[in-house]
């Protein structure tokens, strides 16, 4: 049997290019392992839905609020969490907290670390603080050895790093090879399903920033997570992109520290930078991260472009998104990019993935092309192709969180009727956006002078 290092493939004969991914000198020749070797689960009689008692009421609450938010509540018994970044982005760091935290809470945790030697570890959690008793800690690396300390420790979760260190003797592959990943988790999954015990798996990524293994293990797992952040600053963001227990549109938000990873009650000091104000390129926008409203600040410097193909760069926004909007302003105020650099960034390296965000970029666009200074201003509104501002949901929430941030003058849609202020402008297409941008503009300027 062939398979493909890259994403799993299988075929009776070696190929030059994977037929799947596409990727080129990634088959390698494995034995297939023998069904009698494969991990099976209990045999258990059918049951009617009534009988089935309800997962929702065994959640393991960490006690990390930003943790247990993004999991929709705690973590569900019998589950199986993988949670994915960047090397050095805090993965350890996260869950060696968790692991403390629970553990404080008088349940048995075990933490099978494959990559990291005694030392290491207990230099972490001596800088952590983690030294509670019910945190077991072991350091294997093969698969058959870790399910003889689950039937011995009988811990209440487990939590191994990582699934690419760990690997089977009965294959003869190296760890961290697909088929290698995949034996691995089937076998770990099948026991914690049996046993009711929680399992959380921390996965490596590729240079592309996706989970590194075959793709069925996404599938198998019931959370898949992804830890990002600017390694070089401080702010660490959990993301969900699959949870069959609760929502995935929740984020966590943490402050890396010298004490490890805390929980950010003061979002604004990250996204915003109060300083920019009444500067061309700077508007603050109001997105929704599931049940939270955040003001994250936008900025746009557009410069003479001296190449063939004048550059568009986005960090934090999407950058066919930003082509569109780009698009509307050519469009609609008959702005001219054609022979501009454009850069977009959004700060606190937070990615806009709300519709919301398209109205302040727009502005922020607009003001940097045209240099006109803007007030601390909020706008939040999705743009349509043909300039008109479209309804969001949430909106009147948006706006009173704004106010209570202390922010008055605000671009929005239509609020049919909501709670309104003087200082609310409400705006139906991009051309009365920027006529009362011009506006404000000429206001500021002349009480400057």
């Amino acid at each position: 049997m062939f398979i493909c290092q890259n994403c799993g493939y299988q075929s009776l004969r070696w190929l030059g290019k994977c037929p799947q991914c596409g990727e080129w000198n990634t088959f390698v020749e494995k034995s297939e392992i023998s069904p009698r070797a494969r991990a099976k689960l209990p045999s258990a009689p059918p049951q009617s839905i009534p009988e089935i008692s309800s997962a929702e009421s065994a959640r393991i609450k960490t006690g990390i609020l930003e943790f247990d938010r993004v999991l929709g509540g705690g973590i569900v018994s019998g589950s199986c969490v993988l949670i994915a970044g960047e090397p050095g982005i805090g993965k350890s760091t996260l869950l060696l907290q968790v692991a403390n935290a629970i553990a404080g809470q008088g349940k048995s945790i075990l933490y099978i670390s494959g990559e990291e030697d005694p030392s290491q570890l207990k230099m972490r959690a001596d800088r952590l603080g983690a030294d509670s008793r019910n945190l077991k800690v072991s350091f294997q690396s093969e698969v058959g050895e870790i399910l003889g300390l689950l039937e011995s420790v009988n811990p209440d979760l487990v939590i191994v790093d990582s699934i690419q260190a760990v690997f089977l003797e009965e294959i003869p592959s190296s760890p961290g090879s697909v088929i290698q990943v995949r034996e691995s988790a089937s076998r770990l999954f099948s026991l914690i399903k049996s046993r009711r015990t929680p399992l959380i798996l921390v996965g490596h990524v590729t240079k592309e920033g996706s989970i590194a293994g075959p793709r069925l293990l996404e599938h198998l797992v019931d959370v898949v997570l992804y830890f990002e952040g600017e390694r070089t600053g401080p702010v660490r963001i959990l993301r969900s992109q699959k949870n069959r227990f609760g929502d995935t549109t929740e984020i966590g938000l943490f402050q890396m520290t010298g004490m490890g990873l805390k929980e950010v009650t003061e979002e604004e000091q990250l996204f915003l930078e109060r300083g920019a104000f009444y500067t061309p390129g700077n508007v603050v926008t109001a997105v929704l991260e599931g049940a939270r409203v955040l003001l994250v600040g936008v900025q746009a410097l557009v410069a003479q472009s001296y190449l063939a193909i004048p550059r568009r760069v986005s960090n934090g926004f999407d950058f066919n998104r930003l082509l569109m909007i780009l698009a509307i302003l050519e469009r609609s105020a008959q702005a001219r990019f054609g022979q501009k650099d454009v850069y977009v960034n959004v700060l606190g390296g937070l990615r806009l993935d709300d519709p919301a965000s398209d109205l302040a970029l727009a502005i922020a666009l607009y003001s940097n092309l045209e240099d006109l200074p803007l007030p601390p201003l909020v706008a939040f509104g999705e743009l349509g192709l043909g300039g008109e501002i479209r309804p969001i949901p949430m909106l009147e929430k948006r706006v009173l969180h704004a106010q209570r941030m202390g922010f008055q003058l605000m671009l929005t849609p239509p609020l049919k009727g909501e709670r309104k202020t003087e200082k609310v402008k409400e705006v139906e297409n991009i051309k009365e956006a920027l006529s009362f941008l011009k506006k404000i503009a000429r206001k500021e300027n002349l009480s400057n002078e």
